[in-house]
């Protein structure tokens, strides 16, 4: 299976109506040059962020963006040198592989760039994903290019619903993007073929409820050799401690804490007790494993002794 990448998804499947308002704003000049786009992780809002820019820088090219079918044509000009990193109106931010956090150089790089002049008469893009990984360093760096855009500068930030600095959503206008579940449910079908019901366990379904995590988890059992199809959400839990999966999959490692908090939301519905606070004990655990950077395998481990294999 392909891995699915924002920079390289030619189509936009479940919101073209939020596209199409943005398209509006902008024709009619009313576009806010910084905007934050809030919604789950995985629902798409990179993809349209980038199908957005591309209408915009593709105007007057040739293989323009495609409004009917909301597509983008692999012959557009804009669209290659965006792939291959060298269009002149557009910065991708975000956070290295090998790194945590978004670093402070590549925020002072970003407004380096910003205060050289133009090459064209065209808007310039600033996309910086996944703003949960923005430190405080890098974010107080970012503010007084915020509060100042050059001239014809756009930010769009892509927030993941998760805990950001006040200072940094203040100076933006916010807007939440959603699919109902069974829009995501219609999406991930038709990345996966039309056979997301032959792929995946109809429990699991229940929990991955974006298009982008439902795809990464059918990927992430193709490439392991796992059917999918007859496990539970448990079972994948097991599956990911016992392999330490969290250490060797990117995907999982991003996903495992929300699997984790699927689960005890899902058990904490029984009048049991001690379940209710090993439910609270965990969830601190998990918040403070994140806010503080600590070893995450002594609480998966735990996890599986105390939750797993009651």
């Amino acid at each position: 299976m392909n891995e699915i990448k924002p920079i390289n998804q030619t189509k936009l499947y479940g919101l073209s109506s939020f596209l199409e308002k943005f398209i509006e704003l902008y024709r009619n000049k009313k576009f806010p040059n910084k905007i934050l786009l809030t919604g789950q992780k995985g629902i798409g809002k990179s993809t349209m962020a980038y199908h957005f820019i591309n209408y915009v820088l593709s105007d007057e090219q040739k293989y323009k963006y495609d409004l009917e079918n909301f597509e983008i044509n692999f012959e557009n000009q804009s669209y290659k040198t965006i792939l291959n990193g060298s269009n002149p109106n557009f910065y991708l931010i975000d956070v290295s592989p090998e790194k945590k956090f978004i670093d402070i150089n590549q925020i002072r790089e970003l407004i380096s760039k910003l205060n050289k002049s133009s090459f064209n008469k065209y808007p310039r893009f600033v996309l910086i994903d996944n703003i949960e990984f923005l430190n405080k360093n890098s974010i107080n760096a970012l503010l007084k290019t915020l509060e100042e855009p050059s001239v014809n500068v756009y930010f769009i930030l892509i927030h993941n619903n998760k805990k950001i600095l006040p200072t940094l959503l203040s100076r933006c206008i916010n807007y939440k993007i959603y699919l109902t579940h069974e829009e995501n449910l219609t999406i991930s079908n038709k990345l996966l073929n039309g056979k997301l019901d032959k792929i995946i366990n109809k429990d699991l379904l229940n929990y991955y409820s974006t298009a982008g995590n439902i795809y990464n988890i059918a990927k992430f059992a193709y490439e392991n050799d796992y059917d999918l199809s007859d496990k539970n959400l448990k079972d994948l839990l097991k599956i990911i401690i016992k392999e330490n999966f969290y250490k060797k999959n990117n995907i999982i490692k991003h996903l495992i804490f929300d699997f984790i908090e699927f689960y005890l939301s899902k058990i904490n519905y029984t009048i049991n007790s001690s379940i209710d606070d090993k439910y609270a004990y965990f969830l601190k655990r998990i918040s403070d494993t994140k806010r503080f950077n600590l070893d995450n395998e002594s609480l998966f481990i735990e996890f599986e002794e105390k939750i797993l294999n009651e």
